[in-house]
């Protein structure tokens, strides 16, 4: 093979970054380096893997379909390097991008046990709403995501970690909170604080409730649910979160679980990846071992 694992770092890096300087900067070399194994190593394929757009770096087909084989290239030389410096068999970084409610409730269980099982298997860790957790997959920013609910792209593929569900929500003073149940024409009437649009739990409730009803009163939007919580305890709002997020809030009193018997806010919780990047031990280790984690679980949390 013609081509080097120092060449192949330095188009990833411009790949993940845009830039010459920044992925110079990265890999601690000097610019004209850079430059040139970049330059040398489109020499040697024969196709140019760039775009260049001043001082951005726009990748060609040619270099989206090298992208992810040559990620795994890296990958696979670093396993190797650590794993013969450790002597561990899982060792490595594995980045991961989760939306709020799994990297809350359930993402620090998961690391503490692969701690515990696969002390040289390092994972970072990003926290988003889900479209963005699904847009920096496929950016190559992460190995691994987990999302709330659906992701329909065809370039993900999406594996169901485990069940979660929403519920609505009142301040024990809210004039529903004293009702055995609460009808669609009501919920109408009320004034609501959600989560984002683009969020995994606006997503479940929009598709549970919008085709029930013309017209719904969102007073407020907001990315962090302790901010929501907040508001609906203290004032005469509605809200639509995760269980996870208000139980304790529930079993206290400061919040008033309503039933709203034609809602169904039953949602996935699941890891996504990117369709064409060739298997990952790393990243299929942390998928089943979140699913040993789930093993004598409720079925739905």
């Amino acid at each position: 093979m013609r081509y080097s694992l120092k060449q192949l770092a330095v188009f990833n890096a411009v790949a993940d970054l845009g830039n010459v300087s920044l992925a110079a900067d990265k890999l601690a070399l000097t610019q004209s380096a850079a430059s040139m194994s970049l330059s040398q190593l489109e020499k040697m394929l024969g196709q140019a893997l760039f775009e260049r757009q001043g001082k951005l770096m726009a990748l060609t087909h040619w270099g989206i379909w090298l992208r992810p084989k040559a990620k795994r290239l890296l990958q696979d030389a670093q396993q190797i390097e650590l794993g013969f410096q450790d002597q561990h068999l899982l060792c490595g970084q594995v980045n991961i991008c989760a939306s709020q409610t799994p990297a809350e409730h359930l993402v620090p269980e998961l690391i503490s046990m692969i701690d515990n099982s696969f002390p040289e298997l390092r994972i970072g860790l990003q926290v988003r709403s889900t479209d963005s957790v699904v847009e920096s997959v496929l950016d190559f920013q992460y190995d691994l995501g987990i999302i709330e609910g659906r992701c329909d792209d065809n370039r993900i593929k999406q594996e169901i970690w485990c069940r979660d569900h929403l519920i609505v929500v009142a301040a024990a003073h809210h004039p529903f909170a004293k009702q055995e149940s609460v009808s669609i024409t009501q919920l109408e009437q009320a004034k609501w604080v959600l989560r984002e649009h683009g969020s995994g739990t606006r997503k479940t409730f929009d598709s549970s409730i919008l085709h029930l009803l013309e017209n719904i009163n969102v007073w407020k939007e907001y990315e962090h649910v302790p901010v929501i919580r907040s508001m609906v305890e203290r004032g005469q709002y509605l809200s639509c979160l995760p269980y996870l997020d208000v139980e304790k809030y529930i079993e206290n009193g400061q919040l008033v679980a309503l039933n709203v018997p034609e809602l169904n806010l039953v949602r996935t919780l699941s890891f996504i990846w990117r369709k064409d990047m060739i298997e990952n031990p790393l990243v299929d280790c942390i998928k089943r071992e979140g699913l040993k984690m789930m093993k004598g679980k409720p079925t739905i949390l």
